[in-house]
């Protein structure tokens, strides 16, 4: 029987702390920013253990700690409008960015699945999460204030008396850029359609779409919709929508899959978009780029909104209090297609 012989020992906190001339401990507080360390002292560590290719054993730091070194990101947001069959929206495009931002502090990222009700974040070992635009009694966070871990919102809470740091997506500001849009190509009579929900988005959409519809003189026409339906709801509450007002020339649809759907329906009516209909939507998503025509939607600048969140959860965790609890993502900027371009302007 032939064996192979063993491979070489991997180095060891004792090989880089002999061959730096200190003590394993202080080797340690130089590795891992802990203690006082001579700022000389600690670079000597740090070439000694890249000489010798040590790596620090991460489990058995996070067990002294007591830490896990991982956030999540959690949604009570149903898969049918975050991500749909691609899995490849709003929620994973978030994922994605804060993800990376975590991973810049030693932070991993554990994508939680949609929260309904149950214990999804009960089975996960994680320091603190980033709840995605909470809704009001928000099933992710009432988990995890079940557990006393620390989390905080993309998107402003909903939930009153509910004081947690939040990144503001500007929701408000949002519709009225769609609404003031589909206006300029000459829209009389928009209608909106929202979730059912209680989300900042479909809150803010409507106080924005009712502002609007007062200083403009239209006829306020609303659909709300369960956002589990995803596309098949768009569809049919805009189907609803204008045989109950055929003559309806524009629909805001703040939720991608809502405004596919509701593309969709204006063609099975006999209608054109943009020509008969123009359609807006909110995230600027690969649904919106995608469909035909293209939807004009609105760059959330959701990598910096989502690193942000990361930033705010990680100021948490270390207890620093003189880090603002609001974070202002940047200006929102409508990107328009073909969706609400008509020839003509009018």
């Amino acid at each position: 029987m032939v064996t192979s012989a063993p491979g070489p020992r991997p180095p060891t906190i004792a090989d880089v702390a002999r061959l730096a001339g200190v003590s394993r401990t202080t080797v340690s507080h130089a590795l891992n920013g802990l203690g006082k360390v001579d700022p000389r002292t600690r670079e000597r560590v740090r070439q000694a253990a890249a000489e010798l290719g040590y790596r620090p054993n991460l489990r058995a730091q996070r067990l002294r700690r007591g830490q896990a070194k991982a956030i999540a990101l959690a949604s009570s947001m149903p898969f049918a409008v975050a991500g749909g069959p691609s899995r490849l929206g709003f929620y994973m495009e978030v994922a994605a960015a804060a993800a990376e931002s975590a991973l810049l502090h030693d932070y991993a990222l554990v994508l939680v699945p949609p929260v309904q009700s149950g214990f999804a974040l009960f089975s996960v070992d994680i320091d603190g999460a980033i709840v995605v635009e909470p809704e009001t009694d928000d099933a992710a966070a009432a988990q995890l204030r079940e557990r006393g871990l620390p989390y905080v919102a993309l998107g402003r809470p909903v939930t009153p008396d509910e004081e947690v740091p939040y990144v503001d997506l500007r929701g408000g500001l949002v519709a009225e850029l769609l609404l003031d849009h589909l206006r300029e190509q000459g829209a009389e009579r928009p209608a909106l359609i929202v979730g059912s929900g209680s989300r900042h988005s479909s809150v803010d959409a409507l106080t924005a779409y009712e502002r609007a519809a007062d200083r403009y003189g239209w006829e306020q026409v609303v659909a709300r919709v369960v956002e589990s339906g995803g596309e098949q709801a768009g569809y049919d509450a805009c189907a609803a929508l204008l045989a109950e007002h055929p003559e309806t020339d524009a629909v805001c649809a703040l939720v991608d899959a809502f405004a596919v759907g509701a593309v969709r329906a204006i063609r099975d009516s006999g209608r054109t978009v943009p020509d008969d209909v123009m359609v807006v939507t909110r995230y600027d998503g690969l649904r919106a780029r995608t469909c035909e025509p293209p939807l004009t939607a609105v760059d959330l600048h959701l990598d910096r909104a989502a690193s942000d969140a990361v930033e705010l959860l990680l100021a948490r965790l270390r207890g620093d209090t003189a880090t603002a609890s609001v974070a202002v993502s940047p200006p929102p900027r409508v990107i328009a297609r073909a969706s609400s371009a008509r020839a003509t302007g009018a």
